[in-house]
Parts: structure tokens; sequence; C-alpha cells
């Protein structure tokens, strides 16, 4: 993979911030479910993701400027190394044996471990190119590595937030899984997918997923820590009469009921009807706050009633608020 400041498009100096930001600038760009069939794009969203996992863990991050970890957070092997014995090459061990990558080179060996090699053709040892049974064990047994964790964003919209859904994704590498979004889930929620990353290297374990839940805004609604919000515009009439309206909840439209004399600022509370409850909460409610409209034209008779109605009603909102004339 490509040197992962290149992958994500920041310096090498860029502080933590500025890596999410960019990195989230880019899944949102890049994710499978954006780009379906696109299989360019889903190359580039893995680099994009391996990248950030590397860069956003601090001690990845450091080994890697310390050249001690490639880009996809593998070791490097050990290169200048001799021995002081008599006949020891470049990794020979202290009797000046063919030690680790004896015969091969060693970029060439660890591009082996990536590609999953290990497991199919070198029988877990490390020996020298045509080595006999058992050559390399010594150097090479047992190494085996957990693979590398992974990081993305999926985008749920709000009333699947708030109840809860379930979802298939694409993984980078083409893999899907189905993943439970829990009710209540908050904007910025990261959910765990346990042995979903990337593969161990040797029998080694895999690593796992991280998903970032990022929320669409809904036109109407909102939260409040576990309560919805709702700003309902009336009508003068129905601010003055009452009457009936129906609004959207999570859970569905529902009918509400204006009552007499209703005014802007008024709010109305629905049981029940905000976010689920679970083993530990109860549910939340909806308020619906009320706003009192004009009609867009006011017409000769509104303005004629209103003139009537004025000059003997003794409507002064102002003084009852306390303002002084």
């Amino acid at each position: 993979m490509r040197d992962p400041y290149e992958v994500l498009g920041v310096p090498r100096d860029a502080d933590a911030d500025a890596i999410k930001k960019a990195y989230r600038k880019l899944a949102k760009q890049l994710h499978p479910d954006m780009n379906p069939g696109d299989a360019a794009v889903e190359r580039k969203f893995k680099d994009v993701s391996v990248a950030h996992d590397l860069l956003s863990d601090a001690e990845k991050r450091a080994r890697f400027d310390r050249g001690e970890i490639d880009a996809n957070g593998v070791e490097r092997p050990m290169r200048g190394r001799r021995s002081t014995h008599p006949g020891g090459g470049p990794g020979a061990d202290s009797r000046g044996r063919g030690g680790f990558g004896a015969g091969i080179n060693p970029d060439d060996l660890f591009d082996e471990i990536l590609k999953g090699n290990m497991r199919r053709g070198f029988g877990g040892g490390f020996g020298g190119a045509g080595a006999g049974p058992g050559a390399g064990a010594g150097a090479g047994a047992g190494l085996k590595r957990r693979g590398a964790d992974i990081n993305f964003s999926v985008t749920v919209d709000f009333i699947a937030a708030c109840i809860g859904n379930k979802r298939r994704l694409a993984l980078p590498d083409q893999r899907t899984v189905d993943i439970t979004i829990p009710p209540g889930t908050e904007e910025g929620t990261q959910l765990r997918l346990a042995g979903q990353g990337q593969p161990g290297f040797n029998g080694g374990p895999a690593g796992d997923a991280y998903i970032e839940v990022q929320i669409e805004p809904h036109p109407l609604l909102s939260r409040q820590g576990r309560d919805i919000l709702l700003t309902l515009p009336i009508t003068l009439p129905e601010a003055v009469l009452g009457g009936a309206v129906t609004v959207p909840t999570v859970e569905g439209k529902v009918a509400v009921k204006i009552p007499k004399g209703a005014n802007t600022g008024t709010t109305l509370r629905l049981r029940g009807k905000g976010l689920p409850a679970t083993k530990a909460l109860p549910a939340g409610d909806q308020l619906v706050k009320l706003v009192v409209m004009l009609p867009d034209v006011i017409d000769g008779e509104l303005s004629s009633f209103m003139e009537r109605w004025g000059r003997n009603a003794g409507y002064d909102v102002r003084r009852k608020a306390g303002f002084e004339e």
C-alpha cells in the first residue's frame, strides 16, 4: 500500500483531528454503499481504512515513522545486521548459520506473508529456498501476528438510529456482514465487529472492524436526550378554536389535539413517543412545540374583523408581560 499520509492526503505532522477529518471525508466519498459495483473505488476505500487504522493509533504511527513497520502495520525485517562469527553474513545467526530469511529476500518473504502464502506454501517456517524438512523452524515457527483493525463509517437515517435497525454492510475487502444498530444510537457511536478486520498472519487472529455511525438529519424531528422534538405550525383558526392535527413520530404518524386558545410556545407532550424503552431506561416522550402562523396574505375580511374586534378587546400582550409604554 502507498504511504498512509499520501493515501489520506495529510502532511506528516498532521494532528489526530486532521487525520480523522480527512478519513471521514474520504470514507463518505468512497464507501462501497455509495459506489456499488465499483471495484476500483472499493480498493481505494480499503486503502483509506488501513491508512486511518495506522495513523489514528499513536503507537503504530510512531513505529511507522521510525521505519519499524510498513504501511500495512507489518514488522519490517532487520537490515544490515551482521554476525561477528566468521562467515556470518547479513541475516545469519550468532553461529553463522542461515537464520531469518536465509536464502530469500526479506522483502519478498514479507510480501508472501501479506498474501497469505505462509499458510499455503511455507509450512509455517522461515527456512531458506531449497531447505530440507524443518529448515528455519527455530527462526520462524510460532511467529503469529494479529491482523490489523479496520475503521470505516456507515450512515443511517434518523428513525433507524432512534428505534434500532439491522443493516447488511460491505467491508473494504468485499465481505458482507450483518450489523445491528441499537435503539438510541447517537452520532459518532462506534460499533465493534470482533474478528472482522484484516486476517492474521501465519495463523494469528484476525483484527476487528470498527464502524462509526453517522446519522442523517430528519427534516422535522430532532433529539434531546431520550425525547423527540417537533415544531408544529398551526393556523390562526386552530390556535383560537382548537382542532386535531396529524404529526410524525419515530413510530409513525399520530393525531394530536390542539387545545383552544393555543399560543406560540405552547408545548404538547406525547407520552412514550420518544426513544423506546430499554432494560435500564424508560421510553422518552415527544415534545410538540406550537407556532401560530398568520396567512401569507391578509385579506380585507380578516383586516376588517381584527379592526372591529381590537377596538374593544383590551388585548395588550406587552403590558401583561411587564413592558412599560
